[in-house]
């Protein structure tokens, strides 16, 4: 069984920051892709920021230049640093692994996270 354990989150001024970070366990040898999506209320869940396996960045157009996404590759670890928080940017933040490798199978249903709150003061 994988799971996903995403904290950070919590309450936070506009302009100010937050780091997100998201742990795995279970049966994950190594990960190619690993990311956040964010959902807000009434809203689709969208891509924020991934990172695959040869350190290509991905961002979404509105979070360019002040989100940053790290990974600890063996820990299987992923990171978003957040900067200058806007009141937009207020979401469940969500985790997931894309494409793994469990030991045995290379895989590529998607794992989220449980998702964590990031309220932002408008």
């Amino acid at each position: 069984q994988v799971q996903l354990v995403g904290s950070g989150g919590g309450l936070v001024e506009p302009g100010g920051s937050l780091r997100l970070s998201c742990a795995t366990s279970g049966r994950i040898f190594s990960i190619d892709t690993i990311g956040w999506y964010r959902q807000a209320p009434g809203k689709e869940r969208d891509v924020v920021a991934t990172v695959n396996s040869g350190g290509i960045t991905n961002y979404a157009d509105s979070v360019k230049g002040r989100f940053t996404i790290s990974r600890d590759r063996p820990q299987n670890t992923v990171y978003l640093h957040m900067n200058n928080l806007k009141p937009e940017d207020a979401a469940v933040y969500y985790c997931i692994v894309q494409e793994y490798y469990d030991g045995t199978y290379d895989r590529t249903d998607d794992l989220w996270g449980q998702g964590t709150q990031v309220p932002v003061n408008s």
